[in-house]
């Protein structure tokens, strides 16, 4: 009787050690790390979203079904194509690199040719939140849009983020500084949609 419950004790107190581990690298896991991998269990998935501020409304986005589909997952890659109506020229890019997220905006064509101005976008420059990741214009970003027109700020000024709450939404989000420009649009992770077909460039 002694000896079982000794294997008793010695089994709970391994089972103990083990759930204070999986605690302890939980809560020393990077926000960052927490944000990736929280994205990656939306792969595979669509959801409509909605305009949640414009402070310039563009005839681009009003009336428009908006759709956003994490189609492409690797390992420190992840491809999210955003629908608006039927253009299907936008793709979100996040890439992991050196303990950082980059966001870049592949804008295409419809024959697949890359536009004049894509692959804009930052890297974040901290871990950042588990919910939030900031996303601050880099020097390409300067060259291929929207360069300063008189005192106008340029698109150095492009500060993005990426607000995503398990089990609530995923945003995208845009504000320029000194000009007070914003753009939000919020996503409804709870509901699944139907995935449109292929971005342009894409061969599947």
């Amino acid at each position: 009787m002694n000896t079982t419950r000794s294997v008793i004790s010695v089994l709970g107190l391994a089972f103990l050690t083990l759930l204070s581990c999986s605690e302890i690298q939980s809560q020393t896991k990077a926000p960052n790390d927490i944000f990736w991998d929280e994205l990656k269990k939306l792969c595979g998935k669509a959801f409509a979203g909605k305009i949640d501020a414009d402070t310039s409304p563009s005839p681009d986005f009003t009336g428009k079904t908006l759709v956003m589909h994490v189609r492409s997952c690797e390992k420190d890659r992840i491809r999210i194509p955003f629908f608006v109506g039927e253009d299907k020229s936008r793709t979100w890019v996040l890439t992991r690199k050196k303990g950082r997220i980059e966001l870049k905006h592949d804008h295409r064509h419809e024959d697949g040719k890359p536009d004049k101005v894509t692959m804009y976008g930052g890297t974040t420059n901290n871990a950042g939140e588990a919910i939030r990741q900031f996303f601050p214009a880099d020097e390409q970003t300067t060259r291929v849009v929207a360069p300063p027109v008189g005192d106008a700020p340029s698109a150095a000024a492009n500060i993005w983020w990426i607000e995503l709450v398990p089990g609530q939404h995923y945003s995208y989000n845009l504000r320029r500084l000194g000009r007070g420009r914003l753009f939000s649009v919020k996503f409804d992770i709870t509901k699944e949609v139907t995935a449109p077909s292929a971005p342009w460039g894409w061969k599947d």
